[in-house]
C-alpha cells in the first residue's frame, strides 16, 4: 500500500508549515494540506473561550468539550477524505502527547500513515514565535517537548539548524 497520510506533530513554531509546503513541492503526486490551525481559523470567534479553546497569557492552550467535539468531527472528515483517495498531510500539535496520537490512529485506521515528529529547540522556537507575531508568547517553549511525550514516530526531523526542504526530503525518503 502506498502512503496516503503524513502526520506532522510538533510544537508551535517548530517549522511544520514550512515542511508541509516543501513536501507538497517535492512529492510527485498532489497532496492536500490541513492542520489544527486551519480548524481553529474555521471556527467562529465566539468559540475562543474556556468552554471551547482558550489561549492563556502564558501560552497554555486549554481545550474544552465543544472544541473536542468539533475536532473529532474534523478528524473523521480528514480521514474520510484520505479514504476517498486524496493524499493528505496533517500539521498538528499533540497537546495530549500519546493520547492525541491515539485519537488520530483510531480515525486513520486502515490507511497507510507516516508519523513524523518535528522537533525544534525551545529557545529557537520561541524566537520564531516572536518573529511571527501571531501566537501567544510562551506557547512555543511550553509545547516544544510536551507534544512528543509518548508519541511513536516513523521519522523525526529537527528544524533547529536544518532547513525545511532538508527535513521534507528526509520525510519523503520514508515514503
Amino acid at each position: 500500500m502506498r502512503t496516503q497520510v503524513i502526520v506532522l506533530n510538533g510544537g508551535s513554531s517548530a517549522g511544520k508549515s514550512g515542511i508541509v509546503r516543501c513536501l507538497q513541492a517535492i512529492l510527485p503526486d498532489p497532496w492536500l494540506a490541513t492542520g489544527v490551525d486551519r480548524l481553529i481559523e474555521a471556527m467562529p470567534a465566539t468559540m475562543r473561550s474556556p468552554e471551547s479553546i482558550d489561549f492563556a497569557a502564558d501560552g497554555t492552550v486549554v481545550i474544552g468539550p465543544e472544541f473536542d467535539r468539533l475536532q473529532n468531527a474534523w478528524m473523521a472528515g480528514v480521514a474520510g477524505t484520505a479514504a476517498a483517495g486524496a493524499k493528505i498531510i496533517i500539521d498538528d500539535v499533540f497537546l495530549s502527547g500519546a493520547r492525541s496520537q491515539q485519537r488520530w490512529r483510531a480515525v486513520l485506521n486502515g490507511l497507510d500513515v507516516v508519523w513524523a515528529g518535528v522537533r525544534c529547540d525551545a529557545q529557537v522556537a520561541a524566537g520564531r514565535e516572536i518573529a511571527r507575531g501571531d501566537r501567544v508568547r510562551g506557547m512555543a517553549a511550553a509545547q516544544a517537548d510536551m507534544v512528543h511525550q509518548g508519541v511513536v514516530y516513523d521519522v523525526e526531523v529537527d528544524t533547529t539548524h536544518t532547513e525545511s526542504i532538508v527535513c521534507a526530503e528526509r520525510i519523503a525518503e520514508r515514503l
